[in-house]
């Protein structure tokens, strides 16, 4: 049995959160830290604690993740500039919390993805 995370209690309604999108798959709120001007948590109400937990019959709603990214990317107005997706795998990853998320930044420039990264 999965533990509650703190994002299945902010679906369920135990927590606050200012959930901006809801539906039977996917919730999304903004993020209490945000790393830009716009910071939104899209997670899926499935409890999936990470990528590598997904299994074939969550193909679905995985594709649903990134439509809702989409949508809400239009609605905050960064869709036309651009904007970033990212998904945190594992403590290395820098997944905090076990419940995959997809995390949709933007509003500014946001630069290279890994800075200062040498081989």
């Amino acid at each position: 049995m999965l533990r509650d995370t703190l994002f299945t209690k902010i679906i369920r309604g135990d927590l606050p959160a200012d959930i901006i999108y809801r539906d039977d798959q996917i919730t999304a709120f903004r993020d209490i830290a945000p790393q830009a001007p716009i910071h939104i948590l899209i997670v899926p109400n499935k409890p999936i604690p990470g990528v590598n937990d997904i299994e074939e019959n969550d193909e679905p709603m995985l594709g649903r993740l990134f439509t809702v990214a989409q949508r809400l990317a239009a609605r905050e107005g960064i869709a036309k500039d651009g904007y970033r997706l990212i998904v945190n795998c594992g403590h290395d990853g820098g997944q905090e919390i076990p419940h995959l998320h997809l995390h949709l930044l933007g509003g500014k420039p946001l630069g290279r993805m890994l800075k200062g990264f040498e081989k």
